[in-house]
């Protein structure tokens, strides 16, 4: 492999790579440039500065890929500047990055597979925390190392099929209807209210969602679950259908459920949660 090209030479196009491995089905980018610095015993990071000297980290790539980025890559790896962009998530809007895992959440058995190829490889799916199937065959996502049983919330999973969708259309076509449903993933997991829970529950673990979905506090309070915060609202794939359903329910009723909902929060959240309701109908 030729050298690191000079971190002054980012304009100037570099020597092609002579040998250029297809890219999977849904493969994210960091994901392909990765097998191809194991092809040719190179660090990642390396193999993406021999292409973008100045790149700091695969992660970027992935998330602020901006177009002349796309166009030395798509020389570099013999391929078109559409095609680079397609692997990232750089044209996914703001609001629904913090629906994106750091690394691999969750896999398809039957896409994914368990052989050392697949083992290698990482594909966008695997980081989109709005997901519950796999958009290639349309079967069960499931988490590493979980025993694939059924979600105890399985009532909700036509309705989240409908908020994956919306998820789906946000991130990808950038469609969205009155709110972006990221949003209101963010606004469903804020805390609850502690005098509409249970006195004989946690109330910090009770979020507005169970006041859509009630068996939604029941599965946490019997999993003793720990959940992440509303600024990066990606649920276990098992609580996952009911945010979902949550988020298509509540954009099909549109704004005006978002004053009975606020009802639910007190203090700081009750704040926050008007705040992010202002910035959504002000849109």
């Amino acid at each position: 492999m030729s050298k690191p090209l000079s971190h002054n030479a980012e304009s100037q196009p570099g020597r092609q790579l002579p040998v250029v491995l297809s890219p999977e089905v849904d493969e994210l980018l960091s994901s392909w440039i990765n097998r191809h610095a194991m092809f040719y015993g190179a660090p990642p990071l390396i193999m993406l500065q021999h292409c973008l000297p100045t790149a700091q980290s695969l992660r970027a790539i992935d998330l602020y890929l901006n177009d002349e980025q796309a166009v030395r890559l798509a020389y570099m790896f013999r391929t078109e500047p559409q095609a680079i962009r397609r692997m990232s998530f750089a044209t996914v809007p703001q609001s629904a990055r913090r629906m994106l895992a750091a690394e691999p959440i969750q896999f398809c058995p039957t896409c994914t597979g368990s052989d050392n190829r697949a083992m290698r490889m990482t594909r966008r799916t695997q980081l989109q925390g709005w997901r519950i199937t796999c958009p290639l065959c349309e079967q069960h996502l499931f988490e590493k190392n979980e025993i694939h049983t059924p979600s105890p919330l399985c009532r909700y999973w036509n309705q989240a099929l409908n908020g994956q969708k919306l998820f789906e259309s946000e991130a990808e076509q950038g469609v969205q209807n009155w709110a972006p449903p990221s949003d209101l993933a963010q606004l469903l997991l804020m805390r609850r209210n502690p005098r509409t829970v249970s006195p004989n529950t946690c109330a910090e673990r009770f979020r507005v969602l169970g006041a859509i979905c009630p068996e939604f506090d029941v599965v946490v309070a019997n999993s003793r679950i720990a959940l992440p915060s509303a600024g990066k609202p990606i649920l276990p794939i098992r609580l996952r259908p009911a945010l979902l359903a949550a988020v298509a329910m509540v954009e099909r009723e549109g704004p005006n459920i978002l004053e009975a909902l606020h009802g639910h929060t007190i203090g700081v959240n009750r704040t926050r949660f008007g705040d992010l309701v202002a910035r959504i109908l002000d849109q």
